[in-house]
């Protein structure tokens, strides 16, 4: 079993103070050694970050995180299979009425892809992408 984190999971850590490792370990402990990845889109997400903070300290802080989250865990890109995938998942949902923000869509897109489950904080938008299984802790 794998997951794909989502960035809600990324930045509740960094705000705790924990590092990249003790969530890893703890997310191994909590579900059963769980391999842990991200989505191309997170890093767009967690560098959104970065420079947005609003002081220096703040930015050197997440800066620092990040850089070892992108060394620490495996990053998938957006392959033309996952954007495929992305676009009809978006188009269906979208058929139907419902609205799902292309950043939220691409990650879950990424765990269906790979057969993993998405590990998200907010579940509001992952909920609405079929036969994608979410994860909360």
């Amino acid at each position: 079993m794998g997951l794909i984190l989502d960035s809600s999971v990324l930045i509740a850590s960094e705000r705790r103070g924990e590092s990249i490792k003790q969530l890893i370990d703890r997310l191994r402990l909590l579900l059963n050694d769980a391999d842990s990845a991200i989505s191309a889109i997170t890093v767009i997400e967690l560098t959104h970050g970065i420079y947005c903070a609003r002081t220096d300290a703040d930015r050197l802080r997440r800066r620092t995180f990040t850089e070892d989250i992108f060394q620490s865990l495996v990053v998938h890109p957006v392959s033309l299979e996952i954007a495929k995938l992305a676009g009809r998942v978006e188009g269906e949902q979208a058929a139907i009425g419902i609205s799902i923000a292309i950043e939220d869509i691409i990650i879950g897109a990424t765990a269906l892809h790979l057969g993993f489950d998405v590990l998200a904080l907010n579940v509001k938008h992952f909920r609405f992408i079929p036969s994608l299984k979410i994860v909360t802790v």
